[in-house]
């Protein structure tokens, strides 16, 4: 539009394009502001650069912070995604098992989670909490009947005599 306006009338241009003028004149005045993150975006850019695009904002954020600069991680990926600098390192799929491939224990249940008597139907899962940085592994014994929990186990390791005990 700016280019347009000294072979237009300013009107005509406004009209055409739907825009109010006061909304013209708004963004006139934001294109003249000083970007208060110009330094900073500077220097995003030249860690991002450095490490050939490997570095996504966090580790971006810590390179600046041992660089001197305090600032904010959302700060940094805010900048990142606006001047487009996405890191080409993907974050790696999680894998729940590395081992040895077991066999599949036979579906008694059928998805039928009721019983109608007490003890009749027991169910376990394996859940991994992390405790002060230290993973720990609960596995609980619950009764479809009422679902309440006949035992547990807290583990360091999810192995199979971690249920044997439990029972």
């Amino acid at each position: 539009m700016i280019e347009l306006r000294p072979h237009f009338p300013l009107s005509g241009l406004l009209r055409t394009a739907g825009l109010p003028r006061s909304s013209f004149y708004y963004q006139q005045e934001a294109l003249k502001t000083i970007d208060k993150h110009c330094d900073l975006k500077i220097k995003i850019r030249e860690i991002f650069d450095r490490h050939r695009g490997r570095y996504g904002y966090r580790r971006v954020t810590a390179e600046l912070k041992r660089t001197g600069w305090a600032v904010n991680h959302k700060t940094v990926q805010k900048l990142m995604i606006a001047m487009q600098l996405k890191s080409l390192v993907r974050p790696k799929r999680y894998q729940a098992f590395a081992g040895a491939v077991c066999e599949t224990a036979p579906n008694h249940l059928q998805r039928d989670f009721t019983a109608d008597q007490p003890n009749e139907k027991w169910v376990t899962d394996v859940t991994e909490f992390k405790v002060n940085n230290r993973k720990l592994y609960l596995s609980p014994v619950m009764d479809l009947y009422n679902r309440e929990i006949v035992s547990y186990e807290i583990a360091e390791r999810p192995l199979p005599s971690m249920i044997e005990s439990m029972l």
